[in-house]
């Protein structure tokens, strides 16, 4: 179920064109910038958008402006998990790495503890009104949602497309507290 429905959003997702992917994010970030819980936080961890995802370069560019502190995710294929990194200068601190993602550069990787972190953009694929959601299937934020303090808040930018009634669910998924899409903002706590 979970892979029939990882399919059916990955290839809308795909469908869509350079200038709607752009046009979207910029509406997705502009709603994210007003939010609460994003102006009252100092240690943002956000994602390096990849493919089709929500496009992340400008979130991260005007969170640095306003001397925030961005931490990325690195993956580690080997044990499934993942740690952060501040990122101070993406122009200078990342390359390509595994997946063909965009990842720190060895001498720029600046490691951090989880605890230190106010608040995450979790990706995805699929998303359920309730915060649940589907990912790659590599299980990377499953492992690592629970080492983050308790109440970070969890946002996930997504469009409107990626939206299911319902995701099924384990006893390990963590939901996200907001949904950021193109039309509107969903809070996953009050439903």
């Amino acid at each position: 179920m979970k892979e029939l429905m990882r399919q059916q959003i990955l290839n809308k997702r795909n469908q869509l064109s350079a200038e709607q992917v752009m046009s979207k994010s910029t509406l997705i970030i502009n709603r994210l910038m007003e939010q609460p819980e994003l102006q009252q936080s100092i240690n943002i961890m956000v994602y390096l958008d990849f493919r089709n995802e929500v496009k992340t370069d400008d979130l991260i560019r005007r969170l640095l402006e306003q001397e925030k502190q961005v931490f990325i995710p690195v993956t580690n294929p080997a044990t499934h998990t993942l740690m952060i990194s501040q990122l101070e200068d993406p122009a200078k601190d990342l390359e390509r790495g595994h997946f063909g993602l965009l990842e720190p550069k060895s001498e720029t990787l600046r490691p951090v503890d989880p605890t230190l972190i106010d608040l995450v953009i979790v990706p995805g694929l699929v998303f359920d009104h309730e915060g649940y959601r589907i990912g790659f299937g590599a299980g990377y934020y499953d492992r690592f949602l629970p080492t983050l303090r308790s109440g970070v808040p969890l946002i996930s930018l997504l469009y409107e497309l990626q939206l299911v009634d319902r995701v099924p669910r384990e006893p390990h998924d963590v939901p996200v507290h907001l949904l950021i899409t193109e039309h509107r903002t969903i809070d996953c706590k009050s439903t």
